[in-house]
């Protein structure tokens, strides 16, 4: 299991959400390269990024946020929020990131999966941010009558990095994860789970260590030091 240290961009800063309500946000730090820096540092071999804005606008807004982390780091970057389409999946890769996240354009456009995977296998991961259980778009600001757990299973084709499964209920809110779904998640593909969502504490972290999954995002717990990184990093295995 991979620890994925979580930095979400608005306004070219580090932000936390509280399930995903925009204007919840709590700004931790101002330079997004400093933060990316000091997760390195503690030891981190992965970086998950989000640009907030984007998911909303539909294209990247936060180059200059995303380009000063790459910047930054020689870690490997994942990069989800707006990313909708070959070019700017092309774009990103070429610039240094090594895994795109794709939630709303993998539901909307199935056929892009297929062609994200064909041309950069084991770069892709999809992004499964549910709302009691169905999955959200658009910066979690629509909901649609597609559950996750079906996606998911529609989804997995050949060379997909990952599924990325978020409980927007959760997320931001330190309540824990969604045990029930992930393991549901899990038990019926194949492709590597990554947990998102609630993760709030050295417990959540152990019964997730107990799961069959590849990896956990943890953003406010990080921040607000719910979870201290290097504890946190005792729970790692392999990669995902």
């Amino acid at each position: 299991m991979l620890i994925y240290p979580a930095i979400d961009l608005k306004n070219g800063k580090c932000v936390r959400l509280l399930r995903g309500e925009m204007d919840s946000a709590t700004v931790y730090n101002a330079d997004p390269a400093d933060q990316a820096r000091t997760f390195e540092t503690y030891g981190f071999r992965w970086l998950h990024v989000v640009d907030l804005d984007g998911a909303i606008a539909g294209e990247t807004i936060n180059h200059e946020a995303v380009s000063s982390i790459l910047s930054a780091v020689s870690i490997p970057v994942q990069l989800g929020g707006g990313i909708r389409n070959m070019e700017q999946i092309e774009s990103w890769i070429a610039k240094g990131i090594s895994r795109i996240v794709l939630g709303t354009a993998a539901i909307r456009c199935p056929s892009l999966i297929q062609q994200a995977c064909e041309a950069f296998p084991n770069r892709i991961a999809l992004g499964l941010d549910a709302r009691a259980g169905q999955l959200a778009v658009s910066g979690w600001t629509e909901q649609s009558q597609i559950s996750a757990l079906d996606f998911a299973k529609r989804a997995c084709i050949n060379n997909v990095a990952a599924l990325i499964y978020t409980d927007i209920n959760r997320d931001g809110a330190l309540s824990g994860p969604n045990l029930e779904e992930i393991r549901a998640i899990a038990s019926a593909v194949s492709v590597p789970i990554i947990a998102s969502g609630g993760i709030s504490s050295i417990h959540d972290l152990r019964n997730l260590a107990k799961e069959n999954i590849g990896g956990v995002i943890v953003g406010k717990a990080f921040y607000t030091r719910t979870i201290e990184p290097i504890e946190a990093l005792t729970f790692e295995t392999t990669d995902a």
